[in-house]
């Protein structure tokens, strides 16, 4: 019988060292390895290539997200640039009209630079999905819930509605596997940004992918050697860290999310929260069939850009600063901030609108900590 996450986020790809005993996975901290004999070796030549501590992320990842092959890389953007490099100039990728600044930003000011075209479309439409299919369509880029907007898109129905051409790729970070799992549901190519909740603790940069494909996998595990965007051994070690107390964690972000987020909800100064997990939310449907739980993320919109201002420069529990998904809560501005990439493009953020991850503190010392800075 196959194991639950819970399970397999202590123990896939995490055998005790044969050597020693020693249950945690050890830090293979070396660049290269001796052979017996010229490409006689035990599975690792240079770590670039291959490293023990990577290889037991990817087995992890691979195994909590339910697919068979998984490869890890220096960054979430690291991830994304290697899959981008399966497609050719001339290729089209369609992407949710909501996405992360960075994406934006490699999308537009450097890959499209070498060919590629890029659509922005709204992905809870799935007409709209349906008329920017081109014959030179190869990929549909998705996140959901979108950042920071916090859409949803139907996995499902657009991986059904994608020509079998058409890869279909989900970042998945703002979930991570604990709340959904995009390969079961006919996703191709699962990422994340692994810095954010599968690390947890923001003490590591990282990203991942988890698939299916022996092909995919293969054109990509080439690209990983050949690209070298690679994470480091200590890199590696602190992320198989992090993902053993992924369903916890993800437990308490939710409950303690939710609970910030209908507070805000009833706070005069705001005029909306952004959350999956609240029947206000226009797709909560979606969320209640897609997702385990509602998730750490949530966005409010105020009256003006100077009030999103006040409140992210006043908090004190909540840290002013850029990512998500630690144990510790962070607010910001995505306009000046994590968005500023899209400013002046048709995807831009609202001005007032501010962005919350919430960590698993006390929910009461959460909850005050807004009400003070909120207040006049």
């Amino acid at each position: 019988m196959p194991h639950h996450l819970d399970t397999l986020a202590i123990h896939a790809g995490q055998e005790p060292d044969p050597t020693t005993g020693a249950i945690m996975t050890p830090i293979y901290q070396t660049s290269t390895y001796v052979q017996a004999a010229p490409a006689e070796h035990k599975g690792y030549e240079y770590s670039r290539t291959d490293n023990p501590t990577r290889t037991a992320l990817q087995e992890c990842v691979a195994a909590i997200e339910g697919g068979k092959f998984g490869l890890a890389f220096a960054s979430g953007l690291a991830a994304i640039d290697t899959i981008m490099r399966l497609f050719s100039p001339g290729d089209h990728i369609i992407v949710g009209d909501d996405v992360y600044g960075g994406t934006f930003r490699l999308f537009e000011k450097v890959l499209a630079r070498y060919g590629l075209t890029f659509s922005w479309v709204d992905l809870t439409d799935l007409d709209a999905v349906k008329a920017a299919f081109t014959p030179a369509t190869r990929l549909l880029w998705l996140e959901t819930p979108t950042n920071p907007m916090l859409r949803l898109a139907d996995i499902a129905a657009l991986a059904a509605l994608a020509p079998e051409r058409v890869l279909v790729a989900v970042d998945n970070t703002f979930c991570s596997p604990a709340i959904q799992q995009p390969l079961l549901l006919g996703a191709d190519i699962v990422m994340h940004s692994s810095t954010k909740y599968l690390g947890g603790h923001s003490d590591v940069v990282g990203g991942v992918v988890a698939l299916n494909d022996p092909d995919i996998y293969a054109r990509l595990k080439f690209l990983q050697n050949a690209i070298g965007a690679v994470p480091g051994p200590m890199d590696c070690f602190l992320t198989l860290r992090g993902i053993k107390t992924l369903g916890v964690r993800i437990e308490r972000h939710s409950s303690n999310a939710t609970a910030v987020a209908r507070m805000l909800e009833d706070h005069p100064a705001v005029r909306q929260v952004i959350y999956p997990g609240l029947d206000s939310h226009p797709q909560y449907a979606l969320a209640q069939r897609q997702m385990r739980l509602p998730g750490g993320m949530l966005s409010v919109v105020l009256d003006t850009a100077e009030q999103a201002h006040r409140l992210v420069t006043r908090t004190k529990l909540f840290a002013l600063a850029e990512s998500l998904g630690g144990v510790e809560s962070l607010i910001e501005h995505p306009y000046s901030m994590t968005h500023a990439s899209t400013a002046d493009s048709d995807i831009a953020v609202p001005p007032q609108l501010v962005r919350l991850s919430v960590g698993i503190e006390h929910v009461d010392d959460l909850i005050d900590d807004l009400r003070t800075a909120l207040a006049d």
